[in-house]
């Protein structure tokens, strides 16, 4: 049975500057990073009323992983529908699609269902969903107890996709600002992603934007120059939104009042497929 414990917290330098990294990547190697606090509620929950979870998103999501070890931890079954999937990725499984595959899920190509019957469990694409915020606020919980342990001040950043984990974050931290920066679409999306959550703006984080404007799971030599140089100083990061968020971070170095503690939310993964995209294109 996989147990869902507290995060260490590192040291980590970069560009001679000093950073506290929250390593929820390490949380376990099957279950781990934003998705395995976004779903702590569902790994808690008595699931046993379902048959059959069903999710959708990308071929590569890390969502898509986590529901699949999951349902396979639960004994149930896992429908994923995937809006395109190319024959290269069907006929040539990787990185977190083969792992999903590993675990028994059934993939479909196309929408998903807009009506489930009782004994089927929906996730929304992303873990974008109010029972997220029963894993974050443990997250929160656990940064304020080493804040309290170490007498520290700190702000908070991550890169954000739906936003979920952010938000919840700035919800249940009372002294402690959070800080991020929009991954999938721009500043106004993330915005509404917030109110989706919470209608208190007081309680939503402070989003930080870069000049350049950046393309979700595009290629851009930026991003695997500094992928690279975050993996020479120790650590590897998800390619898809620690990039942008190590770029946000570098760009508003100034921006901050105290320390920062950096989540790292896993999905490395997917770094997997990542690699050989960037490979085939920088060489």
């Amino acid at each position: 049975m996989i147990e869902i414990k507290p995060s260490i917290v590192e040291d980590f330098t970069f560009r001679g500057r000093r950073f506290y990294l929250k390593r929820d990547d390490l949380i376990h190697p099957l279950f781990s990073g934003n998705k395995a606090r976004k779903f702590h509620y569902f790994f808690d929950k008595d699931l046993t009323s379902y048959q059959k979870i069903i999710s959708h998103g990308s071929s590569q999501s890390n969502a898509m992983f986590s529901l699949s070890q999951l349902a396979k931890l639960k004994k149930l079954e896992f429908d994923y529908y995937c809006s395109h999937l190319s024959s290269y990725v069907r006929d040539n499984p990787h990185g977190n699609y083969k792992m999903a595959l590993k675990n028994g899920m059934n993939i479909y190509e196309g929408e998903p269902p807009q009506i489930f019957k009782d004994n089927e469990l929906f996730v929304p694409e992303g873990g974008y969903f109010k029972e997220a915020e029963y894993g974050i606020k443990i997250l929160a919980n656990e940064i304020e107890q080493w804040v309290k342990d170490n007498s520290k001040k700190i702000d908070i950043f991550l890169p954000s996709g739906t936003g979920t984990t952010a938000l919840y974050l700035q919800k249940n931290l009372k002294d402690i600002k959070v800080y991020t920066t929009c991954c999938v679409g721009d500043s106004e999306y993330l915005k509404k992603e917030f109110f989706g959550l919470c209608g208190d703006e007081l309680q939503h984080p402070i989003i930080l934007n870069t000049p350049k404007k950046y393309h979700f799971a595009k290629l851009y030599k930026e991003f695997y120059e500094i992928y690279k140089e975050l993996k020479i100083a120790g650590v590897e990061f998800d390619m898809l939104y620690d990039p942008k968020g190590w770029i946000t971070l570098d760009i508003h170095k100034n921006s901050f009042q105290n320390d920062i503690m950096y989540i790292h939310q896993g999905g490395i993964l997917g770094n997997i497929t990542m690699l050989k995209r960037y490979e085939r294109k920088y060489n």
